[in-house]
């Protein structure tokens, strides 16, 4: 039997899947590391930890391991998108790396469409200048750390990194690159015009390659440490949600993925670049060969949940969080939350926002709270597909994944506030999978990501849209999409009290 690797290295952890060739997850690793929050927006990571935990995670995974190394063929990386990892001219760190859900950037954002236009960078790159993305951090550190900038020879985002320290060969590709706002989507290469008028070097972008490239093998130090071979082939990989949609067989015009996790995502597949949502959306290049998806981001989706129970219920599983989710109404009995703990990406960039409760009376227990966190979660990633039906897109069937797949009540509910079939997967394992799906069909398995995807993935259960549920739902969203009107202006005025 053969295996691959599939890597994903998310916000909080990196996630190492063994998968056979019947699309079988063998053993599964996952690795924590830690966030570095030094001031109110800020959002840091060592890229050390990242290595050290993927080695450890490696290691772990090859000493459980009963077969031969040599079977295990290829390896590919899944990742956070966005972050920054500034090298000098040795390919060493200079700095922590700055993630996705830093917001200290608004100034830089400013300047790009001071200086670029915000007609001009949505001509060039298909997005808007977000906090999140990459130039605007490369330009922070350049007027914040001009010391550190100096020295920058090249960039690259986390999973390039972690790749280049197991191969000794350092890329970019293209899913990554499409993230960062110095892509070129529709010529696929760097835009020296946005380089040019930055005044930024074009040679700090470094190579690019396909998703599904092979980049080269693990180095003959890191087989000795992890007990791979040094035959293992390594192959480019892609951003989290671009493998996110692979493991999920998003893989042709028609699908559609709602992913939960620390952020939330809905991206929905695109045959090809000549779509125009004037940037109300996010437009990026596919890991699968010659594509590209549309995607709509919740910063605080899955990080929402995550912040109440921790909060409110900090002794408790989410299994007991969620339990009476079920028994409470549409609706949460009058209670609304909007999921804008860290900011909002879609459709609202705003890095100010704070989130909400509304209608709160002395009559709401706990499990009003909980279900009206989940509707506000999914009420945010339905912004993202009321834009694309907007834009003449059919949204009937979505695949769920993450952590909004693992609750029953949950899915249900997604499939009533978007009024579309949920698919649930047998064995949904995300991003990582997508990165496995990607070695393998690199190492010749399959030829094609669909034949795949067919081979892999099945279907576990659907969950069909309740008729009287959609009605209300209906009913309840345009006052969602009204609580952020309703207090942009508080929130701004409360800038100055947070720490």
């Amino acid at each position: 039997m053969k295996y691959v690797i599939g890597v994903d290295l998310g916000t909080s952890a990196v996630k190492l899947l063994l998968v056979n060739q019947h699309g079988e997850v063998t053993q599964e690793v996952s690795k924590s590391y830690p966030l570095i929050q030094e001031k109110t927006g800020y959002s840091e990571q060592n890229p050390q930890d990242w290595i050290d935990q993927t080695v450890s995670g490696l290691s772990e995974l090859l000493l459980q391991f009963k077969g031969n190394r040599a079977d295990i063929e290829g390896i590919s990386f899944s990742g956070q998108m966005h972050g920054l990892v500034l090298l000098d001219n040795h390919h060493e760190v200079l700095r922590n790396a700055i993630l996705w859900n830093d917001t200290r950037t608004s100034a830089e954002c400013q300047k790009i469409y001071d200086i670029v236009g915000e007609k001009r960078l949505l001509e060039i790159t298909q997005n808007p200048a977000l906090e999140g993305f990459t130039l605007p951090k490369l330009l922070w550190v350049k007027d914040h750390e001009p010391e550190i900038y100096e020295k920058a020879a090249t960039f690259v985002l986390p999973k390039d990194y972690v790749r280049y320290k197991l191969t000794g060969k350092l890329h970019m590709e293209y899913s990554d690159a499409a993230g960062t706002l110095l892509l070129d989507i529709r010529d696929r290469s760097w835009s020296k015009e946005i380089c040019d008028m930055l005044d930024l070097d074009p040679e700090l972008c470094p190579p690019l390659v396909e998703s599904t490239s092979e980049v080269g093998n693990i180095t003959e130090d890191l087989a000795k440490i992890t007990g791979l071979s040094p035959e293992t082939r390594v192959f480019a990989g892609g951003a989290d949600n671009a493998c996110g949609a692979i493991g999920a067989g998003i893989l042709e015009e028609g699908k559609t993925l709602c992913s939960i996790g620390t952020s939330g995502v809905v991206l929905s597949y695109e045959p090809s670049e000549d779509k125009d949502f004037n940037g109300k959306v996010h437009y990026f290049n596919h890991s699968a060969p010659e594509a590209y998806y549309t995607m709509g981001v919740t910063l605080a989706a899955g990080y929402s949940l995550t912040w109440f129970k921790e909060v409110f219920a900090k002794d408790e599983s989410f299994d007991e969080l969620l339990a009476e989710v079920g028994s409470t109404p549409v609706g949460s009995n009058g209670l609304l939350f909007t999921p804008y703990l860290v900011g909002e990406r879609t459709p609202h960039a705003d890095a100010s926002i704070r989130s909400s409760f509304i209608g709160v009376d002395s009559s709401h227990e706990r499990k009003d709270f909980v279900r009206a966190v989940l509707e506000g979660i999914t009420f945010s990633l339905n912004e993202s597909i009321h834009i694309f039906r907007q834009s003449g897109k059919t949204i009937d069937t979505i695949v769920s994944i993450g952590g909004g797949a693992k609750n029953e009540a949950w899915l249900q509910m997604q499939a009533d506030i978007f009024n579309a079939r949920i698919i649930r997967l047998d064995s949904e394992q995300g991003p990582g999978m997508g990165a496995a799906m990607i070695a393998a069909y690199g190492c010749d398995w399959f030829d094609s990501l669909q034949a795949c995807a067919q081979a892999f993935l099945n279907e576990d259960k659907v969950y069909e849209p309740i008729e009287k549920n959609v009605a209300q739902y209906k009913k309840l969203f345009p006052i969602y999409q009204d609580i952020y009107k309703q207090t942009k202006e508080l929130n701004q005025r409360l800038v100055e009290y947070r720490k």
